[in-house]
């Protein structure tokens, strides 16, 4: 009965766990529950990246690469100046590099996988080489189906490996990161 009881305690307390809060790198931070969302607390308009202007919200695989970052993650990220919302992905593995010759996959439970194709559905920006970005019309109808469903596997074609590294890569805390970058979009000192 006592285990039951301190079982319910952690339940209910769960939610409140995701709080945000101010980390000493000079972000506000969320997480929930497998995503970790962040906001910069300056927006610098004439940066040289999506970080200077932009909120994120990424979760990772379980295998980590030689820094002891997660290999492959999937990164959501709402540009503060005009509200836009990206979804990006992004391929560090220990060994091996993206086989652009080949489509990345997304398989979704039931469904046909999402073929991704660099140049077609998928683009670098900045001054990433291992971050591609899903372009429309896959965008939209990729972020509704990622709040509509608890996990994706993430198959991506290497070079020199003649089948796709898969990876699950949950999707719970999808809703609740939209919400935490949506709030913290404008909560800087300049705006």
């Amino acid at each position: 009965m006592r285990n039951a009881i301190c079982l319910a305690a952690l339940m209910l307390a769960g939610p409140a766990l995701a709080e945000p809060f101010h980390h000493a790198y000079g972000e506000w931070r969320e997480y929930n529950r497998d995503w970790l969302a962040a906001c910069p607390d300056v927006i610098d308009e004439d940066g040289p990246d999506f970080y200077a202007y932009s909120c994120f919200a990424s979760t990772g695989s379980a295998e980590l690469n030689g820094a002891s970052l997660p290999a492959y993650k999937l990164t959501l990220i709402r540009n503060r100046l005009d509200g836009t919302l990206d979804v990006a992905i992004t391929v560090a593995p220990m060994t091996g590099a993206y086989d652009a010759d080949r489509a990345m996959e997304l398989h979704f439970g039931g469904a046909a996988p999402l073929a991704l194709r660099l140049g077609e559905s998928l683009e670098t920006r900045f001054n990433t080489t291992n971050q591609f970005f899903v372009l429309e019309p896959q965008r939209t109808g990729l972020i509704e189906k990622m709040q509509e469903r608890a996990a994706v596997t993430l198959a991506v074609p290497l070079e020199g490996r003649p089948r796709p590294v898969e990876s699950r890569l949950s999707l719970q805390g999808v809703m609740a990161s939209l919400d935490f970058m949506e709030t913290y979009a404008r909560r800087v000192a300049q705006y």
